[in-house]
């Protein structure tokens, strides 16, 4: 696909509109993603403790609509299910289609609705879901609300960070960087405020602090839409056919999406096997019978990529200045290679630690890396996807960059069973092994489609 500088013809970029050397539509859109990501980092801290804590209890589950015919709906493709196994399957369900949605949500931007009618449609759709929790009959609309919000919402949202940029701008890859680090402020606060109020308050209050989040990230959008990229569609763009470039270049983007599993399932595990090993040998005590809890382990996974994603920033800016910047399928190589060390380390810290408990250090430095490898993956792997797919899909390909998130959590629950035969040892370096894999997978990719992937940077 040649590597033009200009836009689609449907998607024109404001011009002289910039902050801090961005487009200023940039700073609303990360603005309002760290307040939509606020809303469902909030709802998901809050979902399996309130299924198994009040939901599925005797006397609150039959005030739920549909709760009988759903069970069993469950229950018929995946055997009969304990309270807690059935809470766990339920979650699955959820957060599965909340990353498949977006591809269908992404077509509906690219071919009927436009960009923004989309992310409005599904802004207002999760902010009902939300509030729709606050009441028990209704927590299955509250699910499916939620599921078609983030569908028509997160591709569209994300591929419009790429449309603010022509294709060869090399602050593409600092902006997709800056959204993430907005993703993970709200993923930082949100357990902290929702998670809080659920618990220690009542349920509906944190579902409830989560809807007023999701109903400012609508507020900081619409007064930021004369920033946005010039949204329309038209008649022939939905009946626009793809080249054969274009089909060559969706295969590749399957093909990197494939690849990007790779780095999702080791990032996965921080919230699947990591709990239970730091429960288990990291040494947590900090004196008078004080011990650090579990979770505040697993809040370092947002905090490190907010100290590191400016940094990154500010590195690859010093690195182009000198001509010495790494092309997208570098960096991707790169922080798998990262995200295999930060697996390595925790072997490493059982191998030199034994019997003895581990120090928390170890954890803290596995999340700095895990973190660096974050940031050298998944905002750029966002970006190549915006700049290389067709632009008749491109919301849509931008949306299926969330079924790498998918298949990397599938994955990663595949892949515990072996926690317990292999050990910490061999399980930790059995993903450091992963990770290498997927550096050389996305070099070759690299090399095998290098006319589509390898931009000449202006």
């Amino acid at each position: 696909m040649p590597m033009s500088s200009e836009l689609p013809p449907s998607e024109t970029v404001p011009a002289g509109r910039t902050a801090f050397g961005h487009p200023r539509g940039l700073a609303y859109i990360a603005f309002a993603e760290a307040w939509e990501r606020f809303s469902f980092y909030g709802m998901q801290a809050l979902l399996m403790l309130y299924m198994t804590q009040h939901l599925l209890k005797p006397g609150v589950i039959e005030r739920v609509a549909g709760a009988d015919g759903f069970r069993h709906g469950v229950e018929a493709v995946f055997g009969t299910l304990s309270d807690q196994a059935f809470a766990s399957q339920v979650f699955g369900l959820y957060v599965g289609f909340i990353y498949f949605a977006p591809i269908f949500g992404g077509w509906l931007g690219d071919r009927l609705t436009g960009r923004t009618v989309a992310v409005l449609g599904g802004a207002f759709s999760m902010a009902i879901g939300h509030f729709l929790m606050a009441f028990e009959a209704a927590f299955l609309p509250a699910l499916f609300a939620l599921i078609v919000g983030s569908g028509l919402l997160k591709g569209n949202l994300a591929a419009q960070v790429g449309a603010l940029y022509p294709i060869t701008d090399r602050r593409r890859d600092a902006g997709y960087t800056i959204y993430f680090t907005a993703i993970n402020i709200g993923a930082f606060v949100a357990p902290l405020i929702c998670g809080s109020l659920g618990e220690f308050v009542g349920w509906h209050y944190g579902f409830g602090a989560a809807g007023i989040g999701m109903l400012l990230a609508i507020a900081i959008y619409v007064s930021g839409l004369k920033y946005m990229p010039t949204d329309r569609v038209s008649s022939a763009t939905r009946r626009e056919k793809l080249s054969a470039t274009d089909r060559r270049a969706i295969v590749m983007i399957a093909a990197l999406l494939a690849i990007t599993s790779i780095f999702w399932t080791i990032q996965a595990q921080v919230w699947n096997i990591y709990p239970l090993w730091v429960r288990d040998v990291v040494d947590r005590n900090i004196g008078g019978g004080i011990e650090i809890p579990v979770s505040w382990f697993q809040s370092l996974d947002a905090l490190t990529v907010l100290i590191l994603a400016p940094i990154a920033v500010v590195y690859w800016r010093f690195q182009a200045r000198r001509q010495a910047e790494p092309n997208d399928i570098a960096k991707l190589a790169i922080g798998n290679v990262i995200f295999a060390a930060a697996a390595l380390s925790l072997a490493i810290a059982q191998m030199v630690s034994g019997n003895g408990g581990v120090s928390f250090a170890w954890p803290v430095a596995f999340h700095f890396l895990i973190g660096a490898g974050y940031v050298y993956c998944a905002p750029v792997a966002l970006a190549l996807v915006s700049r290389v797919a067709p632009a008749a899909v491109n919301a849509m390909m931008v949306g299926a960059f969330y079924l790498g998130l998918f298949a990397g959590g599938i994955f990663s629950g595949w892949l515990a069973r072996f926690y317990e035969p292999l050990g910490p040892i061999g399980f930790w370096a059995m993903h450091a092994g992963i990770g290498l894999t997927g550096a050389v997978a996305v070099l070759l990719l690299g090399y095998i489609g290098r006319d589509l992937l390898i931009a000449d940077r202006a």
